[in-house]
């Protein structure tokens, strides 16, 4: 059994994102606390009897099998393995994918017992962590297709925490050192340097999982994307990012009895002229090695895109975190007449 202070810790970060909908099973995990919650652990979801519960976090999280379908997901980390305690909505909204999940014993629809499924990956399985820009995201790589998952967490504290604790339960795995590097003459050690591309920042643990972080150029590559996207303004010496988040954005259901809304993640980014949401691809970037062809769409597809200038006024909603953020633009029907005026009127 862990200390009172870890079994504190795992109780007080058993709590459900309060604006995401979860099935019956997992509100039921979410209600455990303190010791019922690790027993819950060892007698239902533990595969070795001496492994120990070292994190709990509740992510949305997405499949590279089915990049379409994000779903809530408990997420537990234990000395052996990562665990992924699965929405049961997921497996019946993905009927397509019946090689993926086995459904022998999903037939639970007039039983008063509720089934979640649990997606494990052990750690001794886990080849490389790849963290999403500003810690919004991270997506786990195992050795197959069928091993990769990624947790949008669209929070910096959770992603840091989680592979913090990732980092101190590899360190516990006895696995067999890596061989001596060998001597490389001159021509290897310098030939091969100038490729003219920026790799990536790896960190390589001692277990010989990477940790790969985003370099500037990923910035840059994507000041490089919004640019296109604005129409005449791409002769801007510097554009700069202020701002990257992954959010929803909330979609009324007009006619349903109650006043429901719809959740769609989107990334935001704003920059000093405009704010943009795009559709992002989080599973698929940057290529597993396996992968014998590029994904079928772009990292980044722009969804919306509206000028900061045309912004009449922001509202807050005053409920706790997560906030919410209306943004009412004036309806400018022909937008570059502003911008012609200015410019003949006020110099060049």
């Amino acid at each position: 059994y862990p200390s009172e202070s870890l079994v504190q810790k795992i109780t007080e970060d058993n709590q459900i994102p309060v604006h995401l909908r979860v099935s019956v099973s997992l509100q039921y995990v979410a209600g455990l606390k303190g010791r019922a919650l690790v027993e819950f652990f060892h007698g239902n979801i533990a595969e070795v009897e001496n492994e120990e519960l070292r994190h709990l976090m509740w992510s949305s999280v997405l499949f590279y099998k089915t990049p379409n379908v994000e779903v809530m997901a408990c997420v537990l980390l234990s000395t052996k393995a990562i665990y992924f305690l699965l929405d049961d909505s997921f497996v019946r909204a993905d009927e397509h994918q019946s090689d993926f999940w086995n459904k022998e014993n999903l037939d639970c629809e007039n039983s008063s017992f509720h089934l979640s499924c649990c997606f494990v990956l052990k750690l001794n399985d886990l080849q490389s962590v790849n963290v999403g820009l500003f810690d919004q995201y991270f997506r786990i790589t195992g050795h197959s297709a069928d091993h990769i998952v990624t947790c949008l967490t669209r929070d910096s504290y959770n992603t840091h925490t989680f592979i913090q604790q990732l980092m101190a339960v590899l360190s516990l795995l006895a696995r067999t050192p890596s061989p001596e590097p060998v001597d490389k003459d001159f021509y290897s050690e310098f030939g091969s340097k100038n490729t003219g591309k920026m790799e990536n920042y790896e960190l390589i643990h001692s277990s010989r999982v990477k940790f790969i972080y985003p370099n500037e150029e990923e910035i840059g590559d994507l000041a490089f994307l919004v640019a296109e996207k604005m129409d005449g303004l791409t002769h801007l010496p510097s554009l700069n990012i202020l701002l990257y988040v992954l959010a929803f954005q909330v979609n009324h259901i007009e006619g349903s009895a109650q006043n429901t809304s719809s959740l769609q993640p989107k990334t935001l980014i704003l920059t000093s002229s405009d704010l943009f949401l795009f559709d992002e691809d989080y599973i698929s970037y940057p290529l597993p090695e396996f992968a014998k062809e590029p994904p079928k769409r772009d990292k980044y597809q722009l969804a919306d895109g509206r000028r900061i200038r045309d912004l009449d006024r922001v509202l807050m909603g005053y409920q706790t975190y997560p906030q919410a953020l209306t943004f009412v633009f004036d309806d400018v029907q022909n937008q570059d007449l502003m911008q012609n005026l200015t410019l003949d009127h006020f110099g060049e």
